[in-house]
This record gives structure tokens, C-alpha cells and sequence, in this order.
């Protein structure tokens, strides 16, 4: 992994599954259900779909010791007045129980392929609220007057998690970040500044943290980053190219990069040029937020274009993000998800035969 026709993982919830989420016995039905279907449509990384969830990011991160979640007062997303919480860190940062590993492990029973498991990745703790989201010293309890100790904290935590997952059988883990992607944005960077951040150093901070969550991680475990500008019913809140976050986001010490290029919100693959050489960087080609189909020559020719900056060989395609981040789902029919993920997998066959 990562795949030459690989997803983000999450998929539209079906309609007995939006009725009632919390039913297991209906989760555990819909799961094998899109399980063989992905394996028909004949992607490699199987994913659950990430059925059990509410959110993409919210229900890993608030199952974490000194994290609760909280209204989003910051940059919000288009076209839609619901809004999705953000976590805040309100005590010591602690991986004190199994996160999902159950759910990774009915994943892997039920496929006989590359069983895909997602999560948020550690800057998900900080970008939203920023410091001003952490507890620290103007507070009755001084969490972490001192940031470093959060970010050691932080990346413990993930190499606790990732330990777990890695116990349970899983080799390949995704690390799903609008961190890197957001910071492209003149808007976002303000906001940041508004929360008592710089968001010049940020980016070199959340890579850093990464590759500390990432240390001794097991023996044969490949590990992706997905970064996006948001995806929440087809909305999205970040623009703007990778350039001012590209050096420091292919620091990170992963096996591939999951990268949006669907729209011109993601300018040129000009920042491809700073990709580590062995390292596999997806192309986010393909919408998740609209139903409209992609024409595979159109796709082939965007392949060609980002093959100037990086081997073909070195390439792969996917989605630019999940179909449903959150269980309301992006605006487009199941059989237009599916319809989108057969042509990934038809448009890889034809480019890397």
C-alpha cells in the first residue's frame, strides 16, 4: 500500500444505517455488504467505510484521555448551517483504552484483501482551536502551560494507538489530516494567528509530531497521510495550493501521500517536486462531492501532467477525499459512489497496466 487505485475510505451510510447508527447487528451487515463490493469492484484496500462513525475524526479523538469536543468558533464550512464540533484538550493526553481496534478487527474477518483502517491524525488535536483549545496557564488547571509537553503527550498517545492496531494484525493504517492542506489558506492562517499560533512553524510542528507517533511503529505496517480542504456534505472550507506546506508535509515519514487535486482550489502540481523519491504520492483526482462522473482521458492526461513532477511509477490514483466524512454524507447517489470507484480502478488499469 497505497494501492495504484486506492480510496480515503469512508463511504455514503446506507439508508437502514442512517435510521439507526447505533445498531451493531445492522452495522456489522452493512459493513460486509460494502466489504464485498469494494472487493468486486476490484480495489485492493478494503475499507469498512467507516459505518460505525459519526464523524471522520471526532468519535477516535474524543475516546482519548484529556480531550473533550466543543462548538467550532472558527472557519466554517459553506452552505449548510450544521457544523461539525471540534475537539478541545482539557486534561493530560492519554491513550488509556482500545480506540477501534474491535472495529479493525471485524474489518479484517470479513475481507480476504489489504484491510484498510483510518484514523485522524495527531494534528487533528490542535489545528482547529489551536492553543487557545489546549488547556493552559490562565487556567484553573494548567493542563499544559508548556506546548511541547502536549505535542510529546500527543504523539505517545498515537504510538500507543498505532501499537494497538498493529498487535491486532493491521498493515495498513491511514492518517486522515486537513492540517497540512487547510494551512495553504490565507483565512485559515489568520485564524490561526487569531488562536496564538504561527502558522509558519505549524506545519513543521504537526510533521515532526507525526513521525514521533510514527516511532517503532510495527514491522510491516505501511502508513499513509490523506490531507483534504475539507469535506462536509459536499462542502469544504480551505483553498489554496500546497506550496507554503509541501517541504515540511513530505517530511513526514510515511509510505504515501493522499493528496486532493480534484479542483483548481488545489492549484498545480508544481509542489510535487518536493515528494521523497520511494515515496508514493495518490492523486485526489476524482470527486467525492458531486455525482458527475470523471472522463478516464481527462484523468489520464492529469496522471500525465503531475508525471512531470513525479515518476509515473510513483503514482497512483484515488478519490480526493471520502464520500461521507460524517454520516450525513457528500450530495450524490450510492450508485454514483460506486460508479467513481469503478473508474479509478478502470483508469488505473489502463495508465499501469
Amino acid at each position: 500500500p497505497p494501492f495504484r487505485a486506492d480510496h480515503v475510505g469512508s463511504l455514503l451510510r446506507p439508508p437502514e444505517l442512517l435510521k439507526d447508527k447505533c445498531d451493531r447487528d445492522i452495522q456489522d451487515r452493512a459493513i460486509r455488504a460494502v466489504v464485498k463490493k469494494q472487493e468486486a469492484i476490484g480495489l485492493e484496500g478494503i475499507t469498512d467505510g467507516e459505518l460505525r462513525r459519526a464523524w471522520w475524526h471526532l468519535d477516535f479523538l474524543s475516546q482519548l484521555e484529556g480531550v473533550t469536543l466543543r462548538d467550532n468558533p472558527g472557519p466554517k464550512f459553506g452552505g449548510t448551517e450544521e457544523q461539525p464540533p471540534i475537539p478541545a484538550v482539557t486534561g493530560k493526553l492519554r491513550y488509556a483504552k482500545p480506540i477501534m481496534v474491535e472495529d479493525f478487527s471485524f474489518l479484517r474477518e470479513n475481507t480476504g484483501k489489504t484491510a484498510k483502517f483510518t484514523i485522524p491524525s495527531p494534528s487533528m488535536l490542535h489545528l482547529r482551536a489551536g492553543r487557545a483549545g489546549i488547556a493552559y496557564d490562565d487556567m484553573e488547571e494548567a493542563a499544559y502551560p508548556d506546548l511541547e509537553e502536549f505535542w510529546s503527550d500527543a504523539a505517545a498517545a498515537y504510538r500507543a494507538a498505532i501499537a494497538a492496531f498493529g498487535k491486532a494484525g493491521c498493515t495498513y493504517l491511514q492518517l486522515d489530516d486537513v492540517a497540512f492542506a487547510y494551512l495553504c489558506d490565507p483565512k485559515i492562517r489568520d485564524n490561526c494567528r487569531k488562536n496564538g499560533d504561527d502558522p509558519g512553524e505549524l506545519p513543521r510542528v504537526y510533521a515532526d509530531t507525526i513521525n514521533r507517533a510514527l516511532e517503532g511503529r510495527p514491522a510491516g505496517m505501511a502508513v499513509t497521510l490523506h490531507t483534504c480542504r475539507g469535506n462536509f456534505k459536499s462542502a469544504w472550507v480551505a483553498e489554496g495550493g500546497y506550496a507554503p506546506v509541501a517541504e515540511a508535509m513530505f517530511s513526514c515519514r510515511v509510505d504515501g501521500f493522499f493528496m486532493e487535486f480534484d479542483s483548481a482550489r488545489a492549484g498545480g502540481f508544481e509542489p510535487l517536486r518536493f515528494a521523497p523519491k520511494g515515496k508514493k504520492v495518490v492523486l485526489g483526482l476524482v470527486s467525492s462531492k458531486t455525482g458527475s462522473l470523471e472522463k478516464m482521458e481527462q484523468l489520464k492526461r492529469k496522471i500525465d501532467d503531475a508525471s512531470r513532477f513525479v515518476p509515473l511509477e510513483s503514482l497512483c490514483l484515488s478519490p480526493q477525499c471520502g464520500f461521507a466524512s460524517a454520516h450525513h454524507g457528500n450530495r450524490l447517489s450510492q450508485d454514483e459512489q460506486w460508479r467513481k470507484l469503478e473508474r479509478v480502478v478502470e483508469t488505473a488499469k489502463g495508465v499501469w497496466r
